[in-house]
C-alpha cells in the first residue's frame, strides 16, 4: 500500500518543493453487472482499497506538468492549448480530464502534479477511471470548483470518450468517485441514482490477477457498444418506446430477437439478461443468499463468455479453479474483458485456502502467475493530505 509520506518525499525530490495536496481516487471491481452501464442499466460495483494518488501544488502560470512515478515518463502541456499526446498515450487521461473541465467553462490555474498508483494497469480494475477521477479532483479542489461527485464523474467520464476514444460508461468513473466505505453500490445509470448495500461480514470478496492484460482502445470494447447500439436500432422498429437496451426485456427478445444478425442478438441477449441478474443479485446479497448470488456471478461469466465473447482462455481458468475450491459461492470475470481479473464470492473461513489453491493450480495448468488482493470497500475520491 502507498503512504502519503514516501509521496509527500517523491514529490519533493521531483519539484523541489512540497504539495499542497494529495487526494486518493480508488479503483473498483465490478460484483456483477458488465458491458451493462452504457445501456444505460445497471451495475453493482465496490470501490476498492487500492488506489491512484496525485499529489499537487499551483503553479503562477498557464502549464501543468506531470511526472508519472510508476512508469518513470513526465509530461507537459500548456492549458490554452491542450492537445492529445500521439508520444504519451497515458498523459491523455489527465489532458482529458484538464480539456473537460476547461469545456465546462471551469477557470483553472496551472500546476505541478505527481501520480502514483497501486491499481493495477490493464487488469480491469479501473486503473484509467481512478486516474481521470483523482485528478479531476485536484484541480476541482486547487480550484475551488464547485463540481458534485456526479459532475466529477461524468467529465471524467467524457474525457475517456472524447479525448482518450473509450466508449466506456459512467460504472467506472462513479464508483472511484462515491464509493462507499464497506459497500457495494447499486448504480442506476441512466439516471445515476446509486444505493449502497452493505457487504457481508462473513463473506469476502477476492479478485484474482490472471497476468493477462489488455487494452480497451484495442480490445474489441468499442466494437461491443456499437454492436449493442445497432440492437436498439433495429428493435426500434418493432418496439419504438425504447432508447437503449436497458429498456429491452427478455420477453421482447423472445419475440423480436430473430430479427437481428446473429452476432448482434449475442450482444443483446448478454446486455439485457445482464440488466435482470443485476437485480436480482442485490436482492440475495440483501438477504445473505450467497448460493444464490454465488450462482448469478456464475451464469454472468457464462454470459459473458459465450454471448459477449470477452473472456479468454487464462480467465476461463482461474473461474474454474475458484469454483472448484469448497466455500466459494461463485466467480466471473470483472472489467471489460480480454484479460484482467476475475471477482469471487468466498466464505471468509475458506479465504486462505482458496488463495493457495488457486495460485498452485494457476501456476500450474498455465504457467502464469495470479495476484490475489482479498478487497475491503473503500470511500470514493477525497484527500489523503489536507491543503497547506
Amino acid at each position: 500500500m502507498l503512504d502519503v509520506v514516501t509521496i509527500r518525499r517523491q514529490f519533493s525530490e521531483h519539484y523541489a518543493d512540497h504539495p499542497r495536496l494529495i487526494v486518493r481516487a480508488p479503483g473498483r471491481v465490478n460484483l456483477i453487472g458488465e458491458h451493462t452501464d452504457y445501456n444505460d442499466g445497471f451495475v453493482f460495483p465496490v470501490a476498492i482499497d487500492r488506489a491512484t494518488y496525485v499529489a499537487a501544488r499551483p503553479r503562477d502560470d498557464r502549464r501543468v506538468r506531470v511526472a508519472a512515478i510508476d512508469i518513470g515518463e513526465v509530461d507537459e502541456f500548456e492549458l490554452d492549448t491542450v492537445q492529445r499526446s500521439e508520444e504519451r498515450p497515458w498523459a491523455n487521461y489527465i489532458r482529458g480530464v484538464v480539456n473537460s473541465l476547461l469545456v465546462a467553462g471551469h477557470q483553472l490555474a496551472g500546476v505541478n502534479l505527481l501520480i502514483t498508483s497501486d491499481v493495477p494497469r490493464g487488469a480491469g480494475l479501473s486503473s484509467s477511471a481512478a486516474l481521470e477521477v483523482a485528478v479531476g479532483y485536484a484541480f476541482q479542489v486547487l480550484n475551488k470548483l464547485n463540481l458534485l461527485g456526479e459532475e466529477l464523474a461524468l467529465l471524467a467520464q467524457g474525457a475517456e470518450n472524447n479525448f482518450v476514444g473509450v466508449q466506456c460508461g459512467i460504472m467506472d468513473q462513479f464508483i472511484s468517485a462515491l464509493g462507499r466505505k464497506d459497500h457495494a453500490l447499486l448504480i442506476d445509470c441512466r439516471e445515476l441514482h446509486a444505493r449502497p448495500v452493505p457487504l457481508p461480514q462473513d463473506a469476502k470478496i477476492v479478485i484474482c490477477d490472471s497476468s493477462v492484460r489488455h487494452e480497451h482502445g484495442t480490445s474489441g470494447y468499442n466494437q461491443r457498444r456499437a454492436e449493442c447500439e445497432e440492437a436498439v436500432r433495429m428493435l426500434k422498429r418493432q418496439l419504438p418506446r425504447i432508447s437503449a437496451l436497458r429498456d429491452v426485456t427478455i420477453a421482447d427478445l423472445d419475440r423480436f430477437g430473430s430479427l437481428l444478425p446473429p452476432v448482434v442478438l449475442k450482444r443483446a441477449r448478454h446486455v439485457v439478461t445482464e440488466n435482470a441478474r443485476v437485480l436480482e443479485s442485490v436482492a440475495a446479497l440483501e438477504r445473505s443468499d450467497y448460493i444464490r448470488f454465488g450462482e448469478l456471478m456464475n451464469e454472468s461469466h457464462r454470459s459473458m463468455r459465450d454471448d459477449y465473447e470477452i473472456s479468454v482462455p487464462a480467465i476461463d481458468t482461474l473461474v474454474e479453479l475458484a469454483r472448484g475450491v469448497a466455500g466459494c459461492y461463485g466467480s466471473r470475470m470483472t472489467g471489460g474483458g480480454f484479460g484482467g481479473c476475475t471477482v469471487s464470492l468466498v466464505s471468509a473461513d475458506a479465504v486462505a485456502t482458496f488463495q493457495q489453491t488457486v495460485a498452485q493450480a494457476y501456476r500450474a495448468q498455465t504457467g502464469l502467475e495470479t495476484t490475489i488482493y482479498v478487497c475491503s470497500a473503500s470511500d470514493g475520491v477525497g484527500r489523503a493530505l489536507p491543503e497547506e
